[in-house]
């Protein structure tokens, strides 16, 4: 049982937030009910209510709150529900706000720093995590939000350079295979959190992810002292997963030479499959935008090469030409469909056999 704000977490297992549509209320809920945190993405959560071309931000936060509310009716308020929202989203100070009014019991945070977060959530009894890739990323936003705020996380997720999608480390790096390991972040994060863990008088518990894939791989870090683990490509096979089938199917089919690192408009580097619309933009083809849904702060629709919010969307309805398929570097090992509750007893099963 793992103490988070003023909620208890009895299994030490995060489902990671995939959007666009991957992990909306049905997955969430579903990991909750388990006992562990499930997490709505909030990336254009409502893509699929009818307005969402006409009125996309309204959409999305309307969307937002819906999902929510099923992760929670799924849960029988076993486990958590959480949110996961990407810095870099122009709606992000309303997505937030959307996220505490409709009862998330966690927000998430990364593709960027969330400085600021503490600042939109006020006073509301929500838990906050930021997503880091570092130790040092760790320690600017503890301390603003100490400095700031007077706030200080309730728990911090660290994200490696295996993760899928959106990744916190430089492309060339990645590319080179000279990335920092989890092995080697996590005690530079443990060492930032202690004294704000003082400070405060509770415990910052922290998790990792990015090629995570075993309750072996659990038992790992535990020991070397993190909290628990934080999953996403593994829980995509699960029958409860908000993606269509043929999303599904393309996972289990992928090896491990058919993943690659793109480019994303979201201006951060991402592991995604090979699909067509990756060879596309390999070669050098531009797909402009047909429709803006005016999502991120960096993108300038006459200049990306491609949006993101479309290829996002086609790929959870299980379009392969044009779809992009975010997904860990694990994504070779994945074998057959789960429920996610035969997914999670396997997973806390080989974890305590381990520890």
């Amino acid at each position: 049982m793992i103490q988070i704000r003023n909620k208890r977490l009895p299994l030490p297992v995060i489902q990671g937030g995939m959007g666009v549509g991957v992990s909306l209320g049905g997955l969430a809920g579903a990991v909750a009910a388990c006992g562990g945190m499930g997490c709505v993405s909030a990336a254009h959560a409502g893509y699929r209510e009818a307005d969402f071309r006409q009125n996309p931000q309204e959409a999305d936060l309307r969307g937002l709150k819906q999902e929510i509310d099923r992760a929670r009716r799924l849960s029988n308020g076993r486990g958590l529900v959480a949110v996961n929202l990407m810095v870099a989203m122009k709606q992000y100070a309303p997505l937030v706000r959307a996220a505490v009014e409709a009862g998330a019991d966690a927000i998430i945070s990364g593709a960027g720093l969330p400085l600021e977060l503490p600042g939109l959530v006020g006073k509301a009894d929500v838990a906050l995590a930021p997503i880091v890739s570092s130790a040092r990323a760790a320690k600017l936003i503890l301390r603003r939000w100490a400095k700031g705020f007077d706030r200080t996380a309730d728990f911090v997720v660290i994200e490696g350079c295996k993760a899928g999608g959106h990744l916190g480390f430089a492309e060339e790096d990645l590319l080179a295979d000279r990335c920092q390991t989890l092995d080697e972040i996590l005690p530079g994060v443990l060492a930032e959190v202690k004294p704000y863990e003082e400070q405060y008088g509770h415990a910052i518990p922290v998790f990792v992810a990015g090629g995570v894939y075993t309750g072996a791989d659990m038992a790992h870090f535990t020991k070397l002292g993190a909290a628990g683990v934080q999953l996403a490509t593994r829980f995509i096979p699960t029958y409860e997963c908000d993606a269509s089938q043929t999303y599904k199917d393309v996972l289990l089919a992928a090896k491990p030479e058919d993943v690659r690192i793109i480019h994303s408009p979201v201006g951060m580097p991402g592991r995604a499959l090979n699909t067509p619309l990756v060879q596309a933009l390999a070669e050098g083809k531009r797909f402009p935008p047909k429709h803006c849904a005016r999502c991120l702060k960096t993108c300038d629709p006459a200049a990306v090469p491609y949006c993101i919010t479309h290829a996002l969307i086609e790929a959870v309805k299980g379009n392969v030409e044009e779809g992009l398929f975010f997904c860990g570097e694990n994504v070779g090992r994945l074998d057959r469909m789960r429920t996610v509750r035969e997914l999670m007893d396997e997973l806390v099963t080989e974890w305590r056999q381990n520890l």
